[in-house]
């Protein structure tokens, strides 16, 4: 017997053959008419459900009030972390009745443990190709490929490319992720730093490897995460906006701080990898500026599993170095 197809929405995970909702391996406590709304309103994402709609569903042939239906939606909201007047997944339409608007995806397999939702396999080559004219990097691709198994398995990787100016960091980097898109579904967002003076700009490196990716076929499924989930990052990149979304967040967010786009981004990136894995590719690393090299910190040191792989390329200090790749995290501010 085949399996239902399973709902995937932020960090959570819709079970219809269990009737049940997941957090990772952690069960959230519905009643069933409960449940039996949430699912109604996750299949029929980004529509507005009307209240008779709901009642005539999930209590059919029977006679019941609008505060049946409202203690539902209570308890869906509790479970869920919502609330009514700033939803991220339930919001309602005053006497119309409610939408669904936090991005869903299918997945018809069984979730692995410790993550949300279910990759398809994904072949990862123990043995990767040498592009023509990359010499001597074997060990180093076999090392890439071996962090982004990990990262595959829930498991955020962080990975330093490293040696002298012009030994073929940005090649290497290059011929890894043309190998892997070639058959891997998943998504890489590549930023690169230039060499400013005085104070760069605040998390410029990940601004602009998050704007190519607002222009990658996936745009509207990240536009709307970052709305919903990143605001203060959404609003500095005017360009993925329409004017008067712009003018709404400008006055939304007067006032945020640092520390908010720290955990905003932090969160947002694991909901985007939660249904697909992300390669983000920094190069100059070196040149970054501190608030960025904070985020990175923060990435690798958060517990949450996450489709994650950061490949950050920089100049290896002092000089005469050979190339290399070391993995780990970042502690502090030094490049």
């Amino acid at each position: 017997m085949l399996s239902a197809p399973q709902s995937i929405f932020a960090f959570f995970r819709l079970d219809p053959d269990n009737a049940c909702v997941w957090r990772g391996t952690e069960m959230v406590s519905l009643t069933p008419k409960a449940f039996a709304v949430l699912q109604y309103l996750v299949a029929h994402a980004g529509q507005l459900v009307t209240k008779e709609t709901l009642l005539a569903t999930v209590w059919p042939e029977m006679a019941v009030s609008e505060a049946v239906l409202k203690v539902c939606l209570s308890e869906i909201r509790k479970a869920l972390g919502d609330v009514a007047k700033t939803p991220q997944f339930i919001a309602t339409l005053h006497r119309r009745g409610y939408r669904f608007i936090a991005p869903v995806t299918a997945a018809a397999q069984p979730a692995a443990p410790g993550i949300v939702g279910a990759l398809p396999h994904i072949p990862v080559d123990a043995t990767p190709r040498l592009t023509p004219g990359l010499v001597g990097r074997k060990a180093a691709l076999v090392q890439l490929h071996g962090s982004l198994a990990k990262a595959l398995q829930g498991k955020r990787q962080v990975m330093f490319v490293t040696g002298e100016i012009g030994i073929g960091k940005t090649a290497l980097v290059e011929a890894f992720v043309a190998q892997v898109t070639a058959e891997t579904p998943l998504l890489v967002a590549h930023g690169q730093c230039v060499e400013h003076y005085g104070s760069g700009e605040a998390y410029l490196l990940v601004l602009e490897a998050l704007g190519r990716l607002g222009g990658a076929p996936r745009s509207e499924h990240l536009l709307a995460l970052l709305y919903q989930r990143a605001p203060t990052w959404l609003v500095q990149m005017p360009w993925l906006l329409s004017p008067t979304d712009r003018s709404t967040l400008q006055r939304e967010l007067l006032g945020a701080t640092q520390e908010r786009m720290l955990r905003e981004m932090a969160e947002t990136l694991e909901v985007l990898t939660a249904d697909t894995p992300l390669v983000l590719v920094l190069e100059d690393l070196h040149w970054s500026d501190y608030a960025t090299l904070d985020l990175l910190a923060l990435l690798a040191r958060r517990q949450e599993p996450a489709w994650l792989m950061q490949a950050e390329e920089h100049v290896q200090l002092p000089s005469g170095s050979p190339e290399g790749i070391m993995q780990g995290s970042l502690y502090g501010r030094s490049s």
